[in-house]
């Protein structure tokens, strides 16, 4: 059982976990200078970023086959990856459910009324990426979050700290 000063020392180690396919180019970079948790670069069966932790007795615990967060850099980006791009991305999320593992999808430069009124450049009808959208949330029982890019470093380090946080809580309420 953790006391509370061994999770608040547990989650000053939080590292952050990028998938080897995410490619390093500046605007990454920035990204991860911008999250602020020290990183390593692993392949992750789903997602783009997770985390993992030490706790004081050296025991890893990690967040990689449990949770995870997927980028993407727009909607015309997500249109591809429910259309061309579509196996691929059912057999990610796919991967992710049968882990029984949470998946945000976050996508950048977004909202709901730009789905709905179709303000992408990609030809998806907004009728089909909404009835997507929809059922990839009932399917996998992801988390979808539209946000501004300057936004994403925040949310990735919000998301995984208190995923990490409830993570470490729970195992203390299990023991």
């Amino acid at each position: 059982m953790l006391t509370p000063q061994e999770v608040k020392r547990a989650l000053g180690r939080l590292t952050l976990i990028v998938d080897t396919r995410e490619q390093d180019t500046k605007a990454f970079r920035k990204r991860l200078d911008l999250i602020g948790f020290p990183h390593t670069r692993q392949k992750l069966d789903f997602g783009d970023y997770s985390a993992t932790t030490a706790l004081d007795d050296g025991t890893e615990i990690s967040l990689a086959n449990i949770v995870s967060i997927e980028r993407k850099m727009s909607l015309d980006e997500l249109c591809m990856c429910f259309g061309n791009q579509r196996q691929r991305f059912v057999r990610e999320f796919e991967r992710a459910k049968q882990a029984h593992a949470k998946l945000y999808l976050l996508v950048e430069g977004a909202n709901w009324e730009n789905v709905i009124t179709g303000k992408y450049r990609s030809k998806m009808s907004p009728q089909a990426l909404r009835a997507s959208l929809m059922a990839w949330l009932a399917r996998y029982d992801c988390q979808v979050i539209f946000c501004k890019a300057e936004s994403t470093p925040a949310l990735i380090r919000e998301i995984l700290y208190r995923e990490m946080k409830e993570r470490l809580e729970a195992d203390n309420e299990q023991s």
